[in-house]
């Protein structure tokens, strides 16, 4: 089935991935993986998630295996790879239009508020990120590797982690600092803006060969530029393909507010990506740590995310996790 192993499609933390061939046909993504943690609790964790998940914008799991310590995860094969490979400065970088970015930020979207709310169980994925959305032959995107999901009551608003889990420049600042909120789906919520935020730039987000230090990090960047109405050096856009991305950063910008309180539902950010600019208000500017403002601001405790409606700075959440 896999010509033993000599089409490597990639690698991750939990193993290599190879592409492989069904006895009818079909061609298929065999994920090998590598020596388990907590006697295979991550295998365990991927095929129990992703075994109830049924959405165009979720990779389909075809089978399992198993033999003494091998481990193998059999997924739907995806011949135009990761969304890793289209965001990167390099010149040799392989080139989606702003219309696909716009298309396949709102099918990761879908695909995470369907975890979120969608099914019987909310599962967290706490890992999302460019390496992890596949894209199909029609480049429509699906949200991969559940080896870091955690799957948790629908009515359960904050979770209890022993440990943080996610990859260093997307994991949620509530994952390091007690004080600002507790771990919640808005973890994930924080992961996609910092993704979306790279989708629309087209680059990534952490830049250490900037000309100019503001654009280190290009979140802060951004956010000063729509602030003062400057225009943001792109490739030309229509004015349509503007928008949209003016949309995307906006709300990217909004997912990444350092309370979780103050970001938006992954239903709300498909509203938002979906309707009119005129209709996204600007958020107040992202920050990477928590400051004195915010400590003093804070004195909720494990029912933070419920009482956010009453928060007059975020205009748009009036809404609570039912």
């Amino acid at each position: 089935m896999t010509r033993s192993f000599r089409d490597k499609l990639g690698e991750g933390g939990f193993g290599a991935v190879y592409q492989g061939k069904l006895r009818s046909g079909p061609f298929v993504a065999i994920k090998m993986l590598s020596k388990s943690k907590g006697n295979g609790q991550d295998f365990i964790n991927e095929v129990a998630t992703i075994g109830r998940i049924h959405h165009t914008n979720v990779v389909r799991l075809i089978g399992f295996c198993f033999e003494g310590s091998k481990r193998a995860l059999v997924y739907e094969f995806m011949p135009n790879g990761s969304l890793d490979k289209y965001i990167s400065s390099r010149e040799d970088a392989i080139s989606l239009t702003y219309k696909q970015m716009y298309e396949i930020s709102l099918g990761v979207a879908r695909g995470i508020a369907y975890l979120h709310e969608g099914c019987d169980m909310q599962i967290l994925h706490f890992d999302i990120k460019p390496h992890n959305i596949l894209l199909d032959e029609n480049f429509i995107p699906k949200v991969s590797d559940f080896g870091l999901a955690k799957l948790y009551p629908n009515d359960m608003s904050i979770v209890t982690l022993t440990a943080a889990r996610g990859t260093i420049g997307y994991m949620a600042p509530e994952l390091f600092y007690q004080n600002i909120g507790g771990v919640s789906y808005k973890a994930d919520v924080y992961s996609f803006g910092m993704l979306l935020m790279e989708m629309a730039s087209k680059r990534r987000n952490l830049n250490p060969h900037a000309d100019r230090s503001s654009q280190l990090f290009f979140p802060f960047w951004i956010y000063n530029q729509l602030i003062e109405e400057k225009d943001i050096e792109m490739d030309e856009l229509t004015n349509e393909e503007m928008i949209n991305v003016k949309k995307m950063f906006i709300t990217a910008l909004w997912c990444i507010q350092l309370k979780p309180s103050d970001r938006p539902s992954m239903n709300k950010v498909i509203e938002m990506l979906e309707g009119n600019i005129e209709n996204i208000e600007m958020p107040p500017k992202p920050s990477l740590y928590p400051n004195e403002t915010i400590q003093n601001d804070l004195e909720e405790t494990s029912d933070e995310i419920e009482s956010d409606a009453d928060d007059d700075s975020v205009s748009f959440l009036k809404e609570t996790k039912s």
